[in-house]
Formats: C-alpha cells, sequence, structure tokens
C-alpha cells in the first residue's frame, strides 16, 4: 500500500509535468503562473485546473494564502465542456454572431505560401464573424524549397500588399508556430470564446483537434471551426494562371516578383525538373505519384518527423495508415494527418532565417531561443560565457 507521502509526491510530479508542457511556473503554494506572469491555475486532485476568463483580485498577489480562494472558485464552477463545433459552412456560422461577439476572439491560421485570392476570400468570411469581436490572422512560420518557399518575413510583406483591408490583423510573431500556440496564448490573454476559420476541407481536422485539447493545452468555454467554403484550385504553375489567383490590388510588377520568389524558393528551374518534382511540390496535381511513393516507402516512415502544413503541429511519426499518418510531438500530444498534408520537418534550412537580426545577436535569449528552435532543443536555459570575469 503507497504512504502518504508517495500519494503526495505521485500527484505533485503529474501536476509538474503537465504545467512543465505548458511552460508555467510554479508560484510555490499550488498555484501556476504563465509565461506573462499571470495566475491562470491551481493544483487540484494532483492536476492542475485553470481558472475561467480573466481573474480578479487573486491575480495581483497570486502568491501565499491566495491560492485557496482560486481552487474554491474553480470547484464552485467547473469546467463546461465544449460545444461540438458544427458541421455547417460560413454562411451558417454567420448566422448566431450573438454568440461570437464580446469576449469572443477570431483567428485564422494557415501557410499562406503564396497568398492568393482564395486567402483573401477567408478573411473576408472570417471578417463577417468577429463582428463585434477581434479579428487575428496568423501565418505559419516555416520555410522550406518543396510547399513553403517563402520566408515569413517576405510573406507577410505580400499580405499585406495583397490584403490593405487586414494590415492591423495580420501578426508576424515567431513564436506563433502552431495552431497549439494561437490558443494557448488567447486563453492566456482571457478570452473566453474562439472562432477559427479554415477552408471546407480543413474544417474536420481543426475540429478534432482544438476540441481534444480543451481544458488541457488552453480553456475556452466555446471553440467554433467555421468553414469559409471550398478552396481554389491550385495554379498551373505558369505566370498567367498564377496571375488570376492573386488579388487586382497587387499590381504586375509585384505579382511578377512574387512569382519569381516562389520559382526561385523552391529551386524550379527546368521544365522536366517541374514534371519529376510535381507529386512533392503539389501533391494534390499529382496525388498518384505521392501515393506511389509513400506505399513504396521512399517517403513518410515510421519515426521520421513531420510538419502538418494546415496546424503547424511537428511530431514523429507511430503509425502509417492506408493514407494518413498518426504523429506524436515532442510533448506527447497526438495528431492524424492525411499524407497530402504533411512535409517532413526541415531543421537547419540554408535559406532565409526569417527572424530578424535582432533577435540573431549572439548571447542574448533571443537568440538562445531561435537556436534551440533551428536545432531542435528544448532544454537551454541560459548561455555560459565562460570569459565572464568571477567576482568575489
Amino acid at each position: 500500500m503507497k504512504s502518504f507521502f508517495q500519494f503526495l509526491n505521485e500527484a505533485q510530479s503529474q501536476a509538474s509535468m503537465q504545467a512543465r508542457k505548458l511552460n508555467l511556473k510554479s508560484d510555490g503554494h499550488g498555484g501556476w503562473l504563465d509565461t506573462r506572469g499571470k495566475f491562470v491555475a491551481t493544483t487540484e486532485d494532483g492536476k492542475l485546473k485553470f481558472l475561467k476568463g480573466k481573474p480578479g483580485k487573486q491575480e495581483e498577489d497570486p502568491k501565499g494564502k491566495q491560492s485557496a480562494k482560486p481552487q474554491q472558485a474553480v470547484a464552485a464552477k467547473p469546467a463546461a465542456q465544449p460545444e461540438a463545433a458544427p458541421k455547417a459552412k460560413a454562411k451558417d456560422g454567420e448566422g448566431d454572431s450573438s454568440e461570437m461577439m464580446g469576449d469572443a476572439l477570431t483567428v485564422a491560421f494557415g501557410r499562406f505560401n503564396p497568398p492568393t485570392s482564395g486567402h483573401e476570400k477567408l478573411l473576408k468570411a472570417a471578417k463577417k464573424v468577429a463582428v463585434g469581436g477581434e479579428l487575428k490572422i496568423y501565418p505559419s512560420r516555416t520555410q522550406d524549397p518543396k510547399k513553403n518557399p517563402l520566408d515569413p518575413d517576405m510573406k507577410v510583406s505580400y499580405m499585406k500588399k495583397m490584403f490593405p483591408d487586414f494590415d492591423e490583423e495580420i501578426v508576424n510573431d515567431d513564436e506563433m508556430r502552431s495552431i497549439f500556440d494561437v490558443l494557448t496564448t488567447a486563453s492566456e490573454q482571457g478570452y473566453n470564446n474562439v472562432n477559427i476559420m479554415v477552408g471546407s476541407d480543413r474544417q474536420s481536422e481543426f475540429e478534432n483537434l482544438a476540441t481534444k485539447y480543451n481544458g488541457d493545452l488552453y480553456t475556452f468555454d466555446n471553440i467554433r471551426v467555421i468553414s469559409a467554403g471550398v478552396r481554389d484550385a491550385d495554379a498551373d504553375g505558369d505566370f498567367d494562371s498564377f496571375r488570376r489567383g492573386t488579388p487586382k490590388s497587387l499590381d504586375d510588377g509585384d505579382t511578377q516578383a512574387l512569382f519569381d520568389a516562389v520559382r526561385q524558393g523552391m529551386g524550379i528551374k527546368a521544365k522536366k525538373k517541374e514534371v519529376e518534382e510535381m507529386w512533392q511540390i503539389a501533391p494534390k496535381c499529382d496525388p498518384k505519384g505521392l501515393r506511389d511513393n509513400y506505399v513504396s516507402g521512399n517517403i513518410f516512415n515510421i519515426g521520421d518527423i513531420v510538419e502538418s502544413l494546415n496546424t503547424g503541429l511537428i511530431g514523429k511519426i507511430i503509425r502509417r495508415g492506408t493514407n494518413h499518418l498518426i504523429c506524436l510531438t515532442r510533448e506527447d500530444y497526438m495528431f492524424k494527418s492525411w499524407i497530402r498534408d504533411v512535409n517532413e520537418s526541415v531543421v537547419n534550412y540554408p535559406g532565409p532565417s526569417g527572424v530578424p537580426s535582432n533577435q540573431r545577436e549572439i548571447g542574448t535569449d533571443a537568440f538562445r531561443k531561435y537556436a534551440m528552435r533551428m536545432t531542435g532543443t528544448f532544454d537551454i536555459h541560459n548561455f555560459i560565457n565562460k570569459y565572464k570575469k568571477k567576482t568575489r
């Protein structure tokens, strides 16, 4: 039979492990603070219990005996089960605008690589849903030569030219690398409800993933995943079809520059190479080539590290399905994705970093975080300056 101290240690370690995954820090009295120093959770029955909405007076002094009050508040008002997201198109989601107002945040997370007129339709649909609330647009941060040819800064720059009505809503934040980062930050900022705008082909994936970890990674009263409709087909690869897929707000000169940047980022030189690698750079245009290489074991094998092009999650492949993959992130969160919607995770890509120069200054915390991301390291707390003189 376990002793009381064994039981207590196990309970504490379970809460600590969960807090470590969420980057929470203990206040030493059973409470937990987020990266901004905000009091967000308490330890109850060996697990983390998150506070609802914006903390009141407890936030001002979360230390000491204050931790008992948040525990009572959470116990008195148990977390509500998230509502099932509607399997409806964007126009159906727009009808119930009363529940999307107030403290609701509407987000659009995607690759936008390159930005197209189809993305403009999605942003306009998101703006209608966000009426009375706040809208934030998060471009993903990944860059690789196959499916993400533009670096984040260049991509954001073109987005602001192409979508001038959304200039202030487009967020260029290197920390927002996945949909989990976006939702966790929104929860920390006190939003109680969130609307996620996606294309119709990605609605189911986001519904399952976003609601699965509600109450664990983040806490919302309601999570709505709303379809913006069917996405436009990919361009054929020539400039004329590329031009038809860009908004009129982008002039011909900028469109040609964007077209050249995309081709340069993908390393496209010869026409023959384009045909040979079609299943890699545009799998939806060559599903048979993608499928043949997958079945042959040339790509996406057990143990490979891949990134979801839809959610930005990076994980190791633990199971290969007929046409899908089951993956596990470093934090032990599981996600499923179709083989057409993943890409091999690239570390130390030799292209532009996508990080401003002031975040790459040697010896700074910003550079430490950047180096950790680029090398897949998570355990470096600070740099050791062995040349620093010791003082006594």
